[in-house]
């Protein structure tokens, strides 16, 4: 009775919001937090080897049981309020010290004194509250079960997502025809139209082949704005393309109403003073949209949420709806023609579509992100105030892709570039789809009725499922033409595995018709080669081996890739204002499947015994990788070391716990995670000594740690040390560091480097 009164206790605290999420996951969703854990603790490892692929396909089955047994009872241990995160801000602040003991005092109510051990701070890490979150369950379903209308309650899991079956006649594609007066039932037909020139190539089977086995060839330019670029393909050698100085919007075939509205829509980027005669895009998109127009593959690693990320998010927004506005007008000026034709005409003059309807997907890693690209596609449809488009479930879309400022807890304080990506709505888990018909849209559509589908990684799971589950479905992803993979670093600090699952389930053959006419499909889809057709558009923040992976290994295109090479010059060391010795130490390894040990034994070899000593304390030690950091943690406990840690799963009682026993010297390690950074970006205040177990994945995160030792006013900057673990497999990373430059010296040479920055270097 205790407990199920216990588990009613836990959802009067709750928000609809909230509700939902624990109803979808067994956890409740940590809205004020911002702590989006993604990461299961099954997940392959940044470093695994390349035959983690077949072993991760596997092991799907586990994988899902695993999830919710023990990953999702483990983020239901994570509850948030408003007063707690009150709590952290006074933290951040003078008095530290006061705020953290009132957060422990709050946190921990009535448990015993004498948490200091590290064994004891274990328990922020491990579920702790399985029954209760059965429980809660178990209400919430109650309160369906005692009337509570859920289908029609955006706050309420995907077990009943809402769908627009209403509009289905509207938008089919099969019953409409071109609308002449609309100004679009001229289809352009000529030989230099980019979307007639790339879906009507027909491959022959020998080609085929040659781009399933042999090599890629490459060639290198260079651009005025985009920089060095590298243009590969299989079937010839590559042809470099040059970037237009000046764009006439004319001549980019763009489809009708889009020529007169993308220079409104993107007006906001262009000079204040702009004249009729000027170029209607910013040197960025000219260049991109350039290589997006010839449909090729394209992979840019230099996007940045601050500068240049709504820029590319519009000329990515242009390319999908011109191309589907393209595919649509084919489709409804044939239906007119077959109404009209001749009995015992040929019908293969019609194959217009693909085996299934969905032309484009587009994967972002926050509902904010999908909210802004519905708007581009509105206004970029919109001709004039005049013309107003249909917008069907537009209400219910702007409430749950929409943010409530209420949710965002004021005076937080953080750096801009995470202001700029955690912007909005940052719920990690949904997906819509969109269908465009001439002058209307519709949001919400079924997958199988729509043209693009917006969807977060964990949507796309989620839906696809693993193999054996019963109920999965992945058959509308078989024609997916354009490919969209947006803040693509982001997913690296989520879950990775759901990309990869996502791109192992893309342009497979249904398993199922769906009601398609076979008489109009295309013969590359009906070939099962659509994934040679498909283009694929790759936008990052940075350059890392699991996302140049899945350039290299899953994109397919006849037509080659184009990829955006540019090595830093000075690296992110230039930016560090403290006095402060790098000292870098060099791993050898004979391979990236032993790295992972090498680095371990390298560790506790080599660099640990030098940080035993007393005088050595505040040492944080920085471990991008989780499992890195439950093997260091074990480690620790088995030598029984003095020492604390903070991970993307410690509760806000354990940080601060941990945080004022390492400012006052009590512990003498901090086992610190990239994550908990990525997604809290706290001031850790106390470090003398600075351990990076890796490079950071963002190379920006390694001035910002070494940074934070201003913040400890002690007056001892000459026992200040920072020490760098890296090998010859981290050369993108280093160079990110330290600079190109000094990236080849250290590459050559075997030994350690020692680098001291002085704020001007």
């Amino acid at each position: 009775m205790g407990k199920r009164r216990g588990g009613r206790e836990l959802l009067r605290g709750l928000s609809k919001k909230q509700k939902k999420h624990l109803r979808e996951f067994g956890e409740e969703h940590p809205f004020h937090d911002k702590l989006l854990l993604l990461l299961p603790l099954h997940s392959c490892s940044p470093f695994q080897s390349e035959n983690s692929d077949k072993s991760s396909a596997e092991s799907d089955s586990e994988t899902e049981v695993e999830q919710i047994s023990v990953y999702h009872k483990l983020l239901a241990t994570l509850k948030t309020s408003p007063e707690s995160e009150s709590e952290e801000e006074e933290d951040e602040s003078e008095s530290e010290e006061a705020g953290e003991s009132e957060a422990e005092v709050d946190s921990e109510g009535s448990q015993e004194t004498g948490e200091a051990d590290g064994d004891e701070e274990d328990k922020n890490d491990i579920p702790e509250e399985e029954e209760a979150t059965d429980t809660a369950e178990q209400t919430l379903s109650q309160e369906q079960a005692d009337g509570a209308d859920t289908s029609c309650d955006p706050h309420h899991g995907v077990i009943e997502e809402f769908t627009d079956v209403k509009h289905e006649s509207e938008f089919s594609l099969e019953t409409n025809f071109m609308e002449e007066e609309s100004g679009d039932c001229n289809v352009d037909k000529r030989d230099s139209n980019p979307f007639k020139q790339h879906m009507d190539k027909e491959l022959e089977e020998k080609e085929i082949e040659k781009m399933s086995t042999l090599p890629k060839s490459s060639s290198q330019s260079q651009w005025s704005r985009l920089g060095q670029l590298t243009f590969s393909s299989s079937l010839e050698k590559p042809k470099t393309l040059k970037a237009d100085k000046e764009v006439d919007v004319k001549q980019l075939h763009l489809h009708k109403p889009l020529e007169s509205t993308w220079p409104k829509v993107n007006n906001h980027f262009l000079p204040s003073v702009n004249k009729p005669s000027d170029s209607p895009f910013t040197p960025l998109q000219r260049e991109l949209f350039c290589i997006m127009n010839t449909y090729r593959d394209l992979f840019y690693p230099e996007r940045n949420a601050l500068t240049n990320g709504e820029e590319i998010r519009r000329a990515y927004c242009l390319h999908a709806l011109n191309h589907v506005l393209k595919a649509n007008a084919q489709v409804l000026t044939n239906n007119a023609k077959r109404r009209d034709r001749k009995p015992g005409s040929d019908t293969d003059d019609y194959r217009d579509q693909g085996l299934t309807r969905p032309k484009v997907l587009m994967i972002v890693p926050f509902r904010e992100s999908a909210l802004r690209i519905v708007h581009i596609f509105i206004n970029l449809l919109e001709v004039n105030d005049k013309k107003k488009i249909d917008v069907s479930n537009k209400k219910r879309f702007k409430g749950e892709f929409g943010s409530d400022p209420e949710e965002k807890p004021p005076n937080l304080k953080r750096p801009e570039d995470y202001e700029a990506v955690f912007a909005g709505n940052i719920d990690d888990h949904f997906r819509i789809g969109v269908a465009i018909l001439q002058k209307s849209m519709r949001l919400y559509a079924p997958f199988y009725s729509s043209d693009i589908i917006i969807a977060s990684p964990l949507g796309m799971r989620t839906v696809i499922g693993a193999e054996g589950e019963k109920k999965r479905d992945f058959d509308f992803l078989s024609s997916i033409e354009i490919l969209v993979i947006d803040q693509a670093d982001v997913y690296l600090m989520q879950n990775w595995e759901h990309v990869l699952h996502l791109m192992k389930h893309i342009n497979l053959l249904p398993l199922d018709s769906h009601g398609v006419d076979f008489s109009r499909v295309r013969m590359l889809n009906l070939n099962n080669w659509s994934k040679y057709y498909r283009q694929t558009l790759l936008f990052s923040a940075l350059q890392d081996p699991q996302i140049n992976s899945v350039f290299n290994k899953h994109c397919f295109n006849y037509v080659g890739q184009v990829a955006i090479r540019n090595v830093p010059l000075t690296g992110s060391i230039s930016h560090v204002v403290v006095q402060l010795p790098h000292v870098f130490r060099r791993l050898e390894a004979e391979s990236v499947a032993s790295l992972i040990d090498t680095r371990f034994q390298f560790f506790i070899n080599n660099v640990l015994p030098e940080y035993r000593d007393a005088i050595m304390s505040h040492t944080l030690i920085y471990v991008p990788s989780y499992f890195d950091y439950v093997r260091l943690r074990n480690y620790f406990k088995k030598e029984d070391l003095n020492f604390t840690h903070i991970c993307e799963y410690t509760k806000k009682a354990g940080v601060c716990r941990a945080r004022r026993f390492f400012l006052k010297g009590e512990k003498q390690f901090l086992l610190f995670t990239e994550r908990f950074h990525f997604y809290k970006r706290y001031t850790i205040k106390g470090i003398r000594n600075l351990i990076f177990y890796e490079l950071p994945t963002y190379s920006h995160f390694y001035s910002e740690i070494c940074n934070m030792m201003k913040a400890t006013d002690s007056g001892v900057d000459a026992t200040w040390t920072c020490t760098v673990l890296y090998s010859k497999y981290d050369a993108q990373k280093l160079a990110a560091v330290v600079g190109i430059d000094r990236t080849a010296q250290m590459l050559q040479s075997k030994k350690n480097v020692h680098l001291f920055v002085t704020g001007e270097n």
